[in-house]
């Protein structure tokens, strides 16, 4: 049942056959349509995901009900709302599709069976969270310390998938500047 999109996701050096065995058998595939939601506001994550193709949106509202894209996930990524599942609490994010998606699950059940089980899941499980907390730190500073030109530009040339397969609607948002602003950007660096 192994795919491709499990081995990639789950590389560590720890990990022995029988355990990657185990965790791939956990997961079940799920194809969803674009609009799809995975997981809405209020309700509480019960899985995640590893995206083998498509790409999804997080995204909430602001204080005016504005809809603010706080992140896309795409091929070969892993999709975790992390408080949600991991605090056990209701999540204040919409998880969408924004293509048609493939997608495996793995249950909060199953993980934390597995979790307990296997001493190399639970390292894989510690350096994913400091990857993506060091991600999330450097978007931080990136969007205070980078001009929105900047971050468009780094976006190009580190996913590219969004950038083809997102609205500029949903990239704007993620950007921190209105569809206009984008416009001019895209406009102004076309020119270069």
């Amino acid at each position: 049942m192994a795919t491709e999109v499990l081995k990639y996701a789950y590389q560590h050096p720890l990990f022995q056959f029988k355990d990657l065995e185990l965790i791939f058998n956990a997961h079940s595939k799920l194809v969803h349509s674009k609009g799809d939601f995975l997981l809405e506001k209020g309700h509480i994550a019960n899985e995640y995901f590893i995206i083998e193709n498509g790409l999804v949106r997080n995204y909430l509202h602001d204080y005016e009900g504005n809809e603010i894209t706080t992140g896309f996930v795409g091929n070969n990524e892993v999709l975790i709302e992390v408080a949600s599942l991991f605090q056990r609490i209701p999540t204040y994010e919409y998880i969408q599709c924004l293509t048609d998606c493939t997608l495996w699950k793995i249950t909060y059940d199953d993980f934390q069976e597995l979790f307990h089980q296997i001493p190399a899941f639970r390292e894989w499980g510690r350096a994913w969270m400091s990857f993506e907390l060091y991600k999330s730190k450097l978007r931080a500073i990136e969007m205070i310390t980078l001009p929105a030109s900047k971050r468009y530009l780094q976006l190009i040339q580190k996913n590219p998938q969004i950038i083809q397969q997102a609205p500029l609607k949903h990239i704007a948002t993620y950007l921190g500047v209105t569809d206009t602003s984008l416009s001019r950007i895209r406009k102004e660096l076309s020119h270069l």
